[in-house]
């Protein structure tokens, strides 16, 4: 699965030239330590530094008579070198090539996500600093709730996201471990300094211990951090979404002068972007729970994750690169209409204010259990009359033993809601 629009920077590590690039890299290293420890000698070295090259359609032309992708690519490496090729990939097997490499491009790809990442955190900033303080309705169960600002809910989007990028930091080391160990990761036929070797020359860190392979859990952890990340994509093109509907229409994806909403009616405008995010958040779901499956394999090392592996880690990041590159441009370009929250506010006859009069009411010595029952009383009557609020208050007798006309008054003032906005943005670190 590739979007149709791909980044070429995430699609060109996923592809046979890097892949084999890194595969010749670390045949290369290795053979450069094994002369250092005088196993290969310095002439013959030199000979493989200087000839060792791969052709990628010549590889593809040997694996289809021996069908072993690294056979195909020592056969084809060895055509170039010659008889110095006797010392490339000394004990050494596939999976050391595999894993190491592997790791290598799984880093390469956290790297272009959390340059993604912070993109959606940046956008995010611009948008709550912009729309600080203008005021909308806050909603739990989809019900109008209290009074927040777009602010501050665009600071909660900014927040989240840093959390995104500390997870695609998290999966970049998770990623971070090769192995040049052998058949069954004793080292019986390679030093392990040749591991440190060329782990440290990669960037990477020399697996403690290991089988055939990387053990799996590294992969599936990974993994599940991309899904965590794609839940959070989610998550906001569902706001999103939410908030561009015709009954809300808050916000609104950016609609171009040529661009079509329907094909049966002209009038449409689709939260297009914000719903196939939605849908592609379930795909990189199912890739966490495909490394998942790869962690159990048979002692140590059957194939079975390998083919798996080939398609979710590839597909994984191409996708969430292209989620987080086209929520940052959802965010940088979103309409946003002060106009209709503030109409929505009004929608309810003041009823978002009812905690604001319970609490009044507790103030001047009434029982919670009599407040609460008054003022639910008086909100019932709004519900089924549509009749002002602060009008049904102020012909409650109980209501007004309590509360005079300038308490009532006071209650319905919004600053009281926005009087906390400087300080989380100055927490967030927002205020600039």
């Amino acid at each position: 699965m590739i979007p149709r629009y791909t980044r070429p920077e995430m699609a060109a590590i996923w592809a046979d030239e890097n892949r084999f690039r890194i595969w010749l890299q670390i045949e290369i290293l290795a053979c450069e330590k094994m002369t250092e420890m005088g196993q290969i000698p310095p002439e013959d070295f030199e000979t493989i530094r200087q000839r060792a090259r791969f052709d990628v359609q010549r590889i593809s032309e040997i694996e289809e008579k021996v069908n072993h992708d690294v056979i195909a690519f020592l056969t084809n490496v060895a055509e170039n070198v010659g008889p110095a090729a006797r010392h490339i990939h000394r004990g050494l097997t596939s999976s050391d090539i595999l894993d190491t490499a592997l790791a290598v491009q799984m880093v390469q790809a956290a790297d272009i996500l959390v340059r993604d990442a912070r993109a959606v955190r940046e956008a995010a900033a611009r948008k709550a600093r912009q729309y600080k303080y203008v005021p909308m309705i806050g909603r739990s169960h989809g019900v109008h709730a209290e009074p927040i600002t777009f602010g501050l809910k665009m600071a909660l989007m900014y927040d989240e996201f840093g959390r995104a990028v500390e997870r695609l930091e998290r999966a970049r080391e998770i990623a971070r471990f090769g192995k040049l160990s052998g058949a069954v990761g004793t080292h019986a036929h390679l030093d392990p300094a040749v591991e440190q070797y060329v782990c440290e020359r990669l960037g990477l860190r020399p697996a403690p211990i290991s089988t055939q392979i990387v053990q799996r859990d590294h992969h599936a952890e990974y993994l599940a951090q991309l899904a965590l990340v794609a839940c959070s994509v989610e998550r906001w093109a569902q706001e999103f979404r939410h908030l561009q509907r015709t009954e809300v229409h808050e916000v609104e994806e950016f609609f171009g002068s040529e661009q079509k909403g329907s094909s049966a009616m002209p009038h449409k405008k689709n939260p297009i972007i914000a719903e196939r995010l939605c849908g592609m958040a379930r795909l990189l779901r199912g890739y966490a729970l495909v490394g998942m499956e790869n962690v159990a394999l048979w002692h140590e090392r059957d194939i079975s994750h390998s083919s798996a592996e080939r398609v979710v880690l590839p597909d994984a990041t191409i996708a969430l690169d292209y989620m987080l590159v086209r929520l940052a441009r959802l965010v940088d370009t979103l309409r946003v209409f002060p106009d209709q929250m503030e109409k929505n506010l009004g929608l309810l006859k003041g009823l978002i204010h009812s905690q604001q009069v319970l609490l009044k009411l507790t103030d001047r010595g009434v029982s919670r259990e009599d407040a609460y029952r008054w003022v639910q009383r008086c909100a019932m009557q709004v519900w089924e009359t549509g009749r002002e609020f602060s009008e049904v208050l102020r012909k409650d007798p109980d209501i007004v033993h309590y509360l005079s006309p300038d308490d009532l008054a006071d209650v319905f003032d919004l600053a009281r809601h926005f009087r906390d906005v400087d300080r989380t943005f100055r927490v967030l670190g927002l205020e600039g």
